[in-house]
């Protein structure tokens, strides 16, 4: 006969109690990561701003009951809504994450931490109005850059040594357990709260990441994070009412996360909590594509301009080889029919080949109308990959975390290209003086898709001013953004 199970309840998970531990007591101190934290913050903005010109994006914004509006409700940047801080915090989640063009970080886990802004900035500027309305002070920016500095080190220290694809778990996991400590921050909930909040964001059932993989790569990855963040508000909100959590969420035997959906393994980490991963984080900056190809895709404007300097057209390319990483190789190497523009921005042959007809990389180019193009797919059927152990190792290594591809062209009368290699992509931080004025470029491009010229005037003036921005109530910041 088998012993009875115990019923007394466990301590708190230790993971849960360093989330708290690091949101509650860590006082972030360094002047970089602030500096990195706002130059994300209007990179993120600016690419929510962009996908508004896309039907597909729009068509899932706005209030559950049409014409609803929210007093005191959080701004939709770009839009006229004024929502509740759920579902405001998917709009703004689903906006920035749509072109896969806002920030990335690579480890054992792939993710985008910028994608806990959607919770962060709903929440913290609809407490900001509610203290407004009760005669007492908003939130300033300084609050919301503290609160992404340490989702984007949650996201990111877990993320480090912990492969959620390794088991069919999507990233959008880790939005939601960050998203869900710093919203509980933001709110001021005793630790109590913030203890069950956290623990209830692992006990959620998670999304798969089949969206993300033939054959059901769809447009669920563009809006799977303004799930995840939104869900966490909703969370928050729940261990706010005191709401018990589940203090063995991770580890309790047979029912918690480790034995359900970690193989029944622990977390590992590298490192305690701190500002690392914002100081380190990667911008997405030339082109909309999936990181791990970025370095590609720079090789292939680079290819686009020596066949011009040659004289060769594509049509005489026989063969195209590319080195790259294992990740790259498991996430965008896809052969075959591409089905929607989510398909064609996970394939890494579709970008490159775009790059090399093209000498670039637009959101556009991802659209029906230009994948008509059969030179497109003729060049992709000639393009493969191949791993090198040392671009996959330096991807690791977290003295260089390189994301390194080489583009070998060879063409039909057997002569060939010199190989292009690119090791670290323009959004790297090893290439920050050399990104940050094209990030500030991409901005002021993505402010005047949607914003008159004085509106983009006044964001810019306060945006690209350190010391304004942190003192600006988070409200009146928000309110630049209003259409």
């Amino acid at each position: 006969m088998s012993a009875p199970v115990s019923n007394v309840r466990p301590d708190w998970d230790q993971v849960i109690v360093d989330i708290v531990d690091y949101v509650q007591g860590f006082e972030v101190t360094s002047e970089l990561a602030f500096e990195t934290a706002r130059n994300c913050l209007i990179d993120t903005l600016g690419c929510g701003l962009e996908a508004l010109s896309y039907p597909a994006c729009t068509k899932l914004l706005g209030p559950l009951v049409p014409g609803t509006v929210v007093p005191d409700g959080a701004r939709v940047p770009g839009t006229p809504y004024q929502l509740d801080p759920v579902q405001a915090a998917f709009d703004i989640g689903a906006m920035v994450r749509w072109l896969d063009f806002n920030d990335t970080w690579l480890a054992a886990e792939w993710g985008h931490p910028s994608d806990n802004l959607g919770g962060i900035l709903a929440v913290a500027d609809w407490i900001s109005r509610g203290n407004v309305a009760a005669g007492k002070p908003p939130l300033t920016m300084r609050a919301v850059l503290t609160a992404m500095i340490k989702a984007h080190e949650i996201q990111g220290c877990i993320a480090l040594e912990n492969s959620f694809n390794r088991v069919g778990l999507d990233h959008v996991v880790l939005v939601k357990v960050a998203s869900t400590a710093v919203v509980a921050g933001l709110l001021a909930l005793p630790r109590a709260q913030m203890l069950a909040a956290v623990s209830q964001a692992w006990v959620d059932g998670q999304a798969l990441r089949t969206y993300r993989h033939a054959p059901n790569t769809g447009s669920r990855k563009s809006w799977a994070a303004g799930d995840a963040t939104s869900r966490a508000v909703r969370l928050a909100l729940i261990a706010r009412t005191g709401e018990m959590g589940c203090p063995g969420a991770l580890t309790a035997p047979v029912w918690g996360f480790y034995d359900v959906s970690f193989g029944g393994q622990p977390f590992r980490f590298q490192r305690g909590y701190g500002s690392y991963v914002m100081e380190n984080i990667l911008f997405k900056i030339s082109f909309p594509a999936e990181f791990h190809g970025q370095t590609a895709v720079e090789a292939a404007v680079t290819v686009h301009r020596l066949l011009r300097q040659a004289g060769r057209q594509p049509s005489e390319i026989r063969h195209i080889r590319i080195r790259t990483q294992q990740a790259c190789i498991r996430i965008i190497d896809k052969q075959g029919p591409l089905d929607n523009p989510a398909d064609r921005d996970h394939c890494i042959q579709y970008m490159v080949a775009v790059a090399i007809l093209s000498g670039g990389l637009t959101a556009a180019d991802y659209e029906d109308d230009v994948a008509r193009d059969p030179r497109i797919d003729a060049l992709r059927a000639r393009i493969d990959c191949v791993e090198d152990p040392q671009f996959t190792a330096d991807y690791h290594d977290p003295d260089k975390r390189s994301i390194a591809n080489a583009l070998l062209v060879e063409f039909d009368d057997g002569s060939a290209l010199d190989e292009v290699v690119v090791e670290y992509p323009l959004g790297h931080a090893r290439r920050r003086a050399e990104g940050i004025p094209l990030l500030e470029a991409k901005f002021r491009t993505n402010l005047a898709r949607q914003l008159t010229p004085e509106k983009q005037a006044r964001i810019l003036d306060v945006s690209l001013d350190q010391g304004r921005l942190e003192a600006m109530p988070v409200n009146e910041y928000a309110d630049l953004y209003v259409v």
